[in-house]
């Protein structure tokens, strides 16, 4: 064992979870969740983190490590009129897919054929409200907000991923300098709480659905490409089984989604973790204990995010997608032939247009689907 296996570990949870715990918060607020619901949300979370690292890493001997699903609670930010009960019903939803996609390869192939474009453009345009966000609490905590934007920009030139921390420590310290946060409530362990699911087929269909797509196509197909690119040959189906597995267990405890880490995964597989790659697996045990200990203090660490003001927590959120956003957007719009789909599916997702029950996600995923087939169509005569 070599300490860089330790420290590598450590920077991916300080990355992992301080640069997107804000993004949780947001997704619990948006679906009513209580304080006690979302710490019990933010804990199996990391539980499920711990335990799915531990699996795939111990098992493959590969460095695999998991995550939740940054854009997935994005998604259910945006979401409006779900409760907590019927966003459950479309956790459930959710992993029954991603378990689905494991054991059956037409379902995998049909996930396939959703094209990149239309998926990537669907995230944009999720995203792109968190993004936009920031000038609404710019305007209203210039004090607080300008000078995080600030450092941000600065910090990024360097590390977009350590910029995000930076600025929220910096945010954390200027709060309190501003005399802007609330009494810290009372500090306690975690303990789970059970949300009994509502299978409300209008929110399985606008929530779930997109949950399943926007984790499959920004979370797990990226986690693949990242141990590719680092000359790993990742057991897909085995990856997809458990992860999905740990977001059917937990999801009766508020959690949203377990599933590959993308960017983090980044920091657990390259040469400097060691240059044996036979050898980096070894992270993966010290990134799970982290995760555990982090389940045991969930509740303290929503306790102490919640005395913070929004406008902090909002502009962390948003310079921490802010990254996400200008890849899924780029990704949108790289083939010419798919750029008035993929503008269709951002222009109704980002627009928050909803009918039916429906949200915007979905609404945007139609319109683009339609306006591809249409434009293959007129190609094919």
């Amino acid at each position: 064992m070599r300490s860089s296996h330790v420290i590598s570990a450590l920077v991916a949870i300080l990355v992992g979870f301080g640069s997107s715990v804000a993004v949780i918060l947001a997704a619990a607020r948006a679906v009513g969740a209580t304080p006690d619901q979302t710490s019990s949300w933010v804990a199996a979370l990391c539980l499920a983190i711990a335990a799915t690292t531990a699996v795939l890493s111990l098992r493959h001997r590969m460095p695999i490590v998991t995550a939740w699903s940054t854009p997935g609670a994005a998604l259910i930010a945006t979401t409006q009129g779900v409760n907590i009960e019927q966003a459950v019903g479309a956790f459930l939803l959710a992993a029954v897919l991603i378990i689905a996609t494991a054991a059956f390869r037409p379902i995998n192939a049909l996930m396939a054929r959703i094209p990149t474009a239309i998926a990537a453009a669907m995230l944009a345009g999720v995203l792109f409200g968190f993004v936009l966000s920031l000038f609404d609490h710019l305007e209203a905590s210039p004090a607080l907000v300008l000078p995080l934007l600030a450092v941000f920009v600065t910090f990024r030139l360097f590390s977009a991923a350590w910029a995000v921390l930076v600025v929220l420590v910096a945010g954390v310290a200027l709060s309190y300098g501003l005399d802007l946060t609330r009494p810290i409530g009372d500090l306690a362990l975690s303990r789970f709480i059970y949300v009994h699911p509502v299978f409300d087929p209008v929110t399985l269909i606008g929530l779930g659905l997109p949950l399943y797509i926007v984790t499959m196509a920004s979370q797990n197909l990226p986690g693949f490409a990242v141990l590719k690119a680092s000359d790993y040959h990742p057991p897909s189906r085995s990856i997809l089984g458990v992860t999905g597995l740990a977001s059917l267990l937990t999801a009766p405890v508020g959690a949203h989604a377990t599933n590959l880490a993308a960017i983090t995964a980044s920091l657990c597989t390259g040469p400097d973790v060691d240059p044996d790659k036979d050898r980096r697996w070894l992270c993966g045990p010290f990134y799970a204990l982290g995760y555990a200990l982090l389940a045991v203090f969930g509740a303290s660490l929503v306790t102490l995010f919640a005395s913070f003001p929004e406008a902090l927590i909002a502009t962390v959120a948003g310079v921490a997608l802010a990254s996400p956003f200008m890849a899924s957007l780029s990704a949108s719009v790289s083939e010419e032939r798919d750029r008035f789909a993929a503008l269709t599916t951002f222009a109704v997702t980002a627009s928050g247009f909803s009918a039916f029950g429906l949200g915007a996600a979905m609404w945007g995923l139609f319109a683009g689907l339609l306006a591809f087939g249409l434009e293959r169509l007129k190609a094919q005569h």
